[in-house]
């Protein structure tokens, strides 16, 4: 390897010493090679100017709190989360940022894990995509972005020492396909490796996942920097194709990689591989800073911040159209969350925001002067008199015309660093709910949460919800907006919200044991699970009611040689302007490789249309998205026949279907001594020799004379099992070579 002009002169020492962090959030400036400092930063810049921490306990400077992934997801929009990426460089750059640490792509394998809030969906593609916008946005500022956590990092239990034990199909299309997207089409700065170890490998060790997939298959050419505190060997680790350890410590570290080169055990090429990417990193920051603009306008962030959250928000029902409010109403608003804002999560994403909009200031804003009491109804620190604040809330909804109840989780029920037991909303929340309703039917429910709950009893009682997630700091300004109808509810699910706990695909999997995770529902999960299973969900992958309605017509589908185009015209049906997902879901129903009933592959967002307007939605799928994983090959196959293209509003709300021929790839299984019978039979050449060869074996019999179909009792046994029923050793040759393969 021909070393960088940068660090030719530098010694051995100083090169090994490059690949480690200075402190806990820069890296060494040694010769030409300038520092580096990385933060957090999936939804706000977190650049803390005093003690320094991973878990965001210290303080950090003001900036804007953008609504975390689990809300941004929720907008499907892709022009939208380029913004926010946008801004958040800005942030990044004023406050010195060289490197924002995110986005978190992982999927939401489980509703229990206590860092779902971080990541966007349990679909690949709506991750890959939305993930990619974000980086684009943030590195068109001149500030690097840090893919994580790569990989299969599906929960906090055991995080730095567990495995996640998974299946090479699984592992490809399911948990890697996201990296591999946004890698190729947004070229990240940085990857940063998990904690965990996959198939008994710890990521930061593991040579396939770091050079052979990422920087081999994929092409990646930036630098790969581990999570704080993920690596066990720091030498493994350099080996495998880490760059980067963080935090920065003694010097041990550095110390042991020279001993290793020394030794013979470390190779000189991978410390220079490393110290070159450190290097290359750098001149990106150097010339990210020179090109720095004019420092950011933190109102307009907020302002930015609350037509995010606005489109975040999911309306999940609406009975009677109790939504939206009017001005004049009198409201009763209910719950903790309303006065106290759950607006991100805990853990190292925490930001310190630049203001905070409370919803019960903003509804009481938004309505007619004193239109609107507050009860507070429950708390969620133990310290309060909950039978009180429950009475006190039914009395006040029962003198109102409409109770608005904020529930959900408190701070300190879900946060990095460990899983939730259980999907439940709190007991006394759903208590209060009930006594509510009791004395006034006309209630609606705000939910404010990081993980998916289980809202079939909020459903049962109240005739509207809305789902809030998590909406960063504006999010008590977007509620009311959406509330009141200024702003119709665009916002849809990006992951199924289940009847029960038990129906999760990795309920019993989850969060494993003796540091092992077992995944063991393969590609099926989210709602790939659920519709495959035809399970009872309480609202579906993609679901999402408006203040108005769309109609889906004319839909026709493209075949090029790289890609589809689906088109499909959307009707507002309604009276109020909104906008619409168009979610585009395909299915291969004769597939010979197991699938679920359909897939997301393309998705729009129209514009905002007046009552009666309509738009020609165009929605291009590439080829490439359409591939299964195929184990015997180690390839990505798209496998030929009659696709059907659905165009819907969610995994079980489908508008309209079409169908396209798609012509496939070659798919050549090698045919050895261990290949089947019915395997073999695939391949013409050895067809042909075995149709002469098993009459011979049979006596010309069907085999109807034993009541069996010869040919299928027969299809699953090895070829070099049939010398036991007649095949000569020589015949077996024989049939190996006409398929061009060796014994």
């Amino acid at each position: 390897m021909t070393a960088s002009p940068a660090i030719t002169e530098l010694s051995l020492t100083d090169k090994a010493a490059l690949g480690s962090g200075a402190d806990f959030w820069t890296t060494k400036a040694l010769g030409p090679v300038a520092s580096i400092l990385l933060t957090d930063g999936p939804h706000g810049v977190r650049r803390q100017t005093g003690a320094t921490d991973h878990l965001g306990l210290a303080g950090s400077a003001p900036a804007t709190c953008f609504p975390p992934a689990v809300g941004l997801g929720q907008s499907w929009d892709t022009a939208l989360v380029r913004r926010v990426g946008e801004a958040l460089g800005r942030e990044a750059r004023a406050l010195g940022v060289d490197v924002l640490l995110g986005p978190g792509i992982n999927i939401k394998r489980d509703p229990r894990c206590g860092r779902v809030f971080e990541y966007y969906s349990e679909d690949p593609f709506l991750t890959g995509v939305l993930g990619a916008v974000w980086v684009q946005g943030v590195q068109g500022t001149g500030v690097g972005a840090s893919l994580k956590h790569f990989a299969v990092n599906n929960a906090e239990h055991d995080r730095m020492r567990a495995s996640s034990d998974v299946d090479e199909r699984p592992l490809r299309e399911i948990y890697l396909r996201a990296f591999a997207h946004i890698v190729r089409t947004a070229q990240p700065w940085t990857v940063m490796c998990s904690y965990n170890r996959i198939n008994g490998v710890y990521a930061s060790e593991n040579q396939w996942l770091l050079t052979e997939l990422l920087r081999g298959e994929w092409g990646f050419d930036g630098l790969v920097v581990s999570d704080w505190g993920a690596v066990a060997n720091r030498v493994d680790a350099v080996e495998a194709g880490l760059d980067l350890e963080m935090p920065g410590g003694s010097g041990a570290s550095d110390a042991a990689v020279v001993a290793a080169v020394e030794s013979g055990a470390l190779e000189t090429a991978a410390v220079e591989r490393a110290a070159q990417k450190v290097a290359a990193l750098a001149a990106k920051v150097v010339d990210g800073r020179a090109a720095a603009g004019a420092a950011p306008d933190l109102d307009a962030h907020h302002r930015l911040a609350r037509e995010v959250a606005a489109r975040c928000v999911v309306l999940l029902r609406n009975e009677g159209e109790l939504l939206p409010l009017s001005a004049g109403q009198s409201l009763a608003v209910i719950g903790e969350f309303a006065q106290t804002p759950r607006y991100q999560g805990g853990g190292s994403s925490h930001v310190n925001p630049t203001r905070l909009d409370v919803a019960l200031t903003e509804i009481a804003a938004a309505a007619e002067p004193g239109q609107v009491r507050y009860a507070r109804g429950f708390s969620t620190d133990d310290t309060s008199d909950d039978d009180t604040l429950r009475s006190e809330a039914v009395a006040v909804a029962r003198d109102a015309e409409v109770a608005v109840v904020f529930l959900g989780l408190g701070a300190g029920q879900e946060s990095e660093g460990f899983d939730r037991d259980d999907i439940e909303v709190p007991a006394d929340q759903l208590a209060l709910l009930a006594e509510i309703v009791a004395v006034q039917p006309n209630t609606v429910v705000v939910l404010s949460h990081g993980g998916v709950l289980r809202l079939a009893p909020v459903a049962d009682l109240a005739p509207a919800i809305v789902d809030g997630a998590l909406l960063g700091q504006a999010g008590g300004g977007a509620l009311a907006d959406v509330l009141f109808g200024r702003v119709n509810p665009s916002g849809r699910l990006t992951e199924t919200v289940p009847m029960r706990l038990q129906d999760v695909p990795a309920y019993l999997n989850f969060p494993g044991e003796n540091s092992h995770i077992r995944y063991g529902e393969g590609i099926y999960i989210g709602y790939r699970w659920y519709d495959a299973r035809d399970i009872e969900v309480c609202y579906p992958f993609g679901h999402g009611l408006s203040y108005t309605t769309f109609d889906y017509s004319d839909l026709s589908v493209d075949s090029g040689a790289q890609q589809l185009t689906v088109r499909v015209t959307v009707t507002n049906t309604g009276s109020r302007r909104g906008r619409e997902v168009v979610q585009i879901y395909t299915a291969l129903p004769d597939s010979a490789v197991s699938r679920p009933p359909r897939e997301l592959k393309g998705h729009a967002v129209t514009a905002e249309l007046e009552p009666g307007a309509s738009e020609l939605v165009s929605i291009v799928i590439d080829r490439a998205d359409l591939a299964y994983w195929e184990t015997r090959t180690d390839q990505w196959i798209v496998e030929g026949g009659t696709y059907q293209v659905m165009a819907g509003a969610s995994s079980r709300d489908i508008r309209t279907t079409g169908t396209v021929e798609v012509a496939g790839d070659e798919l050549r299984i090698p045919i050895t001594a261990q290949s089947t019978l019915g395997e073999t039979l695939s391949n013409p050449a050895a067809a042909a020799v075995l149709g002469e060869m098993f009459a011979g074996m049979t006596g010309g019999g069907d085999g109807r004379v034993l009541g069996v179909d010869m040919m299928r009792m027969l299809a699953s046994i090895p070829l070099d099992r049939l010398t036991g029923f007649g095949m000569a050793p020589a015949d077996l040759d024989k049939l190996l070579s006409a398929t061009g393969e060796d014994t």
